[in-house]
């Protein structure tokens, strides 16, 4: 029987069972939920899913996404996914927020070729002040002839009020 790879995309007003009635309508139609990332932001439930599924359910399945309650799902076809090769980073920075610290970032890492593969973000209140700090997490992908020491000036030299944090997984992936 011949499987295909959805990534699903999910956004709708946070409420309880959200999940559960997504799950219900993946498994009625016989489909195997592999991978997800989901996340409440400012009242909203946003989520993305990896699920495989056989070919002649795929478009039953995506019909039947579409009539939840509240829920906006799309779904996009997927290739099975090829190992990414290069060298793994962990990227981590704090610093007082504003406006483009991600644009300013996210340019410093694409003239290094630098991937990102996953990010998380928050804003918290800086412990003695009370002025609001940016935080970013980041797992990265680069090519082998990545200079990391260049990459960690490049971005220190973005603003002197930024704590940088770059470390190597020494593993190629």
């Amino acid at each position: 029987m011949a499987k295909q790879l959805l990534i699903l995309t999910v956004i709708g007003d946070d409420r309880p069972g959200l999940v559960g009635e997504l799950s219900a309508a993946i498994s009625a139609h016989q489909g195997n939920w592999l991978e997800s990332s989901m996340s409440r932001l400012g009242g909203k439930f946003a989520g993305i899913v990896k699920v495989e599924v056989a070919t002649d359910q795929a478009v039953a399945l995506q019909a039947d996404l579409a009539t939840l309650t509240g829920l906006k799902v799309t779904a996009e076809t997927s290739a099975p996914e090829i190992a990414a090769k290069g060298r793994r980073l962990r990227f981590s920075l704090v610093g007082h927020d504003r406006v483009g610290i991600v644009r300013e970032v996210t340019q410093v890492l694409a003239r290094h070729a630098v991937n990102v593969e996953e990010l998380t973000t928050r804003t918290s209140s800086a412990p003695m002040s009370a002025e609001r700090l940016f935080h970013a997490e980041a797992e990265l992908l680069a090519g082998p002839e990545l200079d990391s020491a260049a990459l960690a000036r490049a971005l220190e030299a973005i603003s002197n009020d930024l704590m940088v944090d770059i470390s190597l997984d020494e593993t190629l992936a």
